[in-house]
């Protein structure tokens, strides 16, 4: 590889951590334009495996944002990324199809502490699947895959 491959991979590399991020954060700040912004014209959105909804983004967040409610403190802290990069034969920026000239896909955990304004929180913990495209507009969500593994009560306060 050359070094302006090299940099290129490294570029993408932080862009689609970068997303993966501004999705932690969108979920846990209840800022549902900003979750909406970040998928693709056709990304979507599955909760199925948290006991929640599969559909297009924008109506996952409007779920999403009635089902948070209630937790009006909530964090979605995603961890142990593993991220692979690939254009149509392996290196970045060789793909060029309509939606998107280079794709990744991206594990990662997750743990999330919520509170209700009253009574006890809970935690609960497991993986995220993200596909992600990049085309003109940079890098979007083209999907997102929640799968719970343990969800577990616990005494959470408000840090007041």
């Amino acid at each position: 590889m050359t070094q302006r491959v090299d940099l290129a991979t490294v570029m993408d590399r932080l862009a689609v951590d970068e997303m993966v991020t501004r999705y932690a954060l969108a979920v846990g700040d209840g800022d549902w334009p900003a979750y909406r912004a970040l998928f693709t014209r056709d990304g979507r959105a599955d909760y199925r495996g948290a006991g929640g909804v599969e559909g297009p983004a924008a109506e996952v967040a409007a779920w999403l944002e009635e089902t948070m409610l209630p937790f009006p403190v909530r964090q979605h802290l995603i961890v142990n990324r593993r991220v692979r990069l690939r254009g149509a034969a392996g290196y970045m920026g060789d793909r060029a199809d309509a939606e998107a000239d280079a794709e990744a896909d991206v594990e990662a955990d997750y743990v999330t502490p919520m509170q209700p304004e009253s009574g006890d929180g809970f935690l609960a913990g497991g993986r995220c699947a993200f596909g992600l495209a990049r085309g003109d507009g940079g890098w979007r969500l083209r999907s997102v895959t929640v799968r719970e593994k343990w969800r577990r009560a616990a005494l959470l306060r408000a840090a007041e």
